[in-house]
């Protein structure tokens, strides 16, 4: 247990870090500014922050919450989010090594030691990535490009790299397990064998039809909806994040994901409507709700959809 807190007060430490960085695209991102020029500064007076007072959630605490050259307020968004990242990552360093544990009992091989590796950094740059999506939109309404598309093309490249690492006839698809499909090919004889798809074959394509059917199913909502209500009712951003979600875990958590985001869209709107804090035309950050619906389905997809379908039967 105390190589477990050792990994824990690591991740929660690199968490921090790359919350501190995550800020900086949050602040930067939606206004079209770099995020590697100027260094970072405070948005009230322009002064650089000394690297003293950069130091996630503590320097915020020892300067309380405000400016040291100005003395104007130090927004609560940004140790949250450092906080948020680190939470994140020790929940990750758990899982996987939950995982180990169970994975001793059946002798693990080297593919699927570097399948829990892939694992554990895709889910850490998802929550990162999911994490800055639910501020951005929330604060501007907003889902910046830079991280959504290069989110989709980062977790296709992950996926590419899982489906190296699969062993021999793990994943593959079979067309029918009693009767031999029997297949030939030019210069071969006739070859016995019911497999449709290798599990390479599977992953990737499978990956990439999750990826192009959860887009084009919003944009046929968004068609619809503008067709019937003549006004836009969904960003070309939330498609774009729902293809993000897709690409690092698939259809159906994708779509888990997205029913979690409108039920706490509607949620949310409700509650506004109640207090008379809102109307019928009131934006609402829906690509939040998504993104929060992202995080939830990639620790409780697989297990959600598993216990829905078995209702099901």
């Amino acid at each position: 247990m105390t190589l477990l807190w050792t990994f824990e007060a690591v991740g929660f430490a690199l968490g921090m870090l790359f919350g501190s960085f995550l800020n900086v695209c949050i602040s930067r991102l939606p206004k079209h500014e770099s995020i590697v020029t100027p260094r970072s500064r405070c948005l009230q007076c322009g002064e650089p922050i000394r690297w003293y007072d950069n130091i996630p959630i503590v320097s915020w605490l020892i300067l309380r919450a405000r400016c040291r050259a100005c003395g104007q307020p130090i927004s609560w968004r940004y140790p949250l989010v450092e906080l948020a990242l680190g939470c994140w990552f020790v929940v990750i360093i758990l899982r996987c090594f939950i995982l180990l544990l169970v994975g001793m009992y059946v002798q693990l091989t080297t593919e699927s030691y570097a399948s829990l590796i892939i694992l554990g950094l895709s889910l850490a740059i998802l929550g990162f990535l999911l994490i800055g999506l639910i501020v951005m939109d929330w604060q501007t309404h907003l889902l910046p490009d830079a991280f959504t598309l290069t989110g989709i093309a980062i977790g296709f490249f992950l996926v590419c790299v899982q489906a190296i690492f699969l062993a021999p006839h793990e994943g593959d698809v079979v067309l029918n397990t009693t009767h031999q499909l029997r297949l030939s090919s030019p210069g071969s004889n006739a070859a016995s064998g019911n497999i449709f798809l290798t599990g390479t074959e599977a992953l990737v394509w499978g990956r990439i039809a999750a990826i192009l059917g959860t887009a084009l199913l919003l944009l046929l909502i968004r068609r619809v909806y503008q067709a019937v209500r003549h006004r836009e009712g969904l960003g070309l951003g939330d498609v774009k994040l729902i293809a993000m979600i897709a690409a690092f875990l698939g259809f159906w958590p994708a779509m888990l994901a997205l029913f979690f985001g409108v039920l706490g869209a509607t949620a949310y709107a409700s509650l506004l409507l109640l207090r008379g804090r809102a109307h019928r035309l009131t934006r609402l950050p829906l690509g939040s709700f998504i993104a929060a619906g992202g995080l939830v389905a990639s620790l409780f997809g697989n297990r959600l959809i598993n216990m829905y379908t078995t209702l099901l039967r």
